[in-house]
């Protein structure tokens, strides 16, 4: 073996009272950084006072924790899509989840249920806009302006197969006297 050309370097064999040192500076900064934090974030429109005995704004329902109307049976209930927004106008965002059985063959069918929360109390399930015995799935949907869209597929016949939807057709639902009102725009059926 041949002895090297370069001496050997100080630096390359740490002391103990290096490592010592090092430990002491990385427990100095952590200890630092749980003392020193930022402000909480808060978040206001520009221009808007900033108050701190505002109350919090109200979350959403979450549609895992919700018992849904669907018998899945060995199955497990899938949630497809969900999309939340204050629905009937008093200042609580609801949900809207579209939900189905995940069936290992075909295409099981939707169902389109809206969830609320009120103060304390588990989410639940307040409506059904599209109940799965109606055959049909949900292709897209959004909440707008308290508005529920939705592009539904169905099928203009019991000849046609379950594989390949035949019918779409776009919806909306507005809360309207303390129920939702579906309505369908005269251009929104194509076969």
């Amino acid at each position: 073996m041949q002895p090297s050309a370069v001496p050997e370097l100080a630096h390359t064999h740490a002391r103990p009272i290096h490592w010592v040192a090092t430990a002491t500076a990385v427990a100095g900064v952590v200890a630092l950084s749980s003392v020193l934090q930022p402000d909480h974030a808060t978040a206001a429109a520009p221009g808007a006072p900033h108050t701190k005995s505002a109350p919090a704004q109200a979350l959403p329902p979450d549609p895992a924790d919700v018992e849904f109307p669907l018998d899945c049976g060995p199955v497990k209930l899938v949630v497809k899509k969900h999309a939340s927004g204050d629905l009937d106008g008093d200042g609580r965002p609801e949900t809207v989840a579209a939900v189905h059985c995940d069936a290992p063959m075909g295409t099981p069918p939707d169902g389109v249920y809206v969830l609320t929360r009120t103060a304390g109390a588990e989410p639940r399930v307040v409506a059904t806009l599209v109940d799965p015995e109606d055959r049909t799935n949900v292709e897209d949907f959004s909440v707008r302006g308290g508005d529920v869209v939705a592009t539904l597929l169905g099928y203009s016949s019991s000849d046609v197969p379950r594989c390949c939807p035949d019918v779409r057709e776009t919806v909306k639902w507005h809360w309207e006297n303390g129920a939702f009102v579906r309505s369908t725009p005269s251009d929104a059926r194509s076969v």
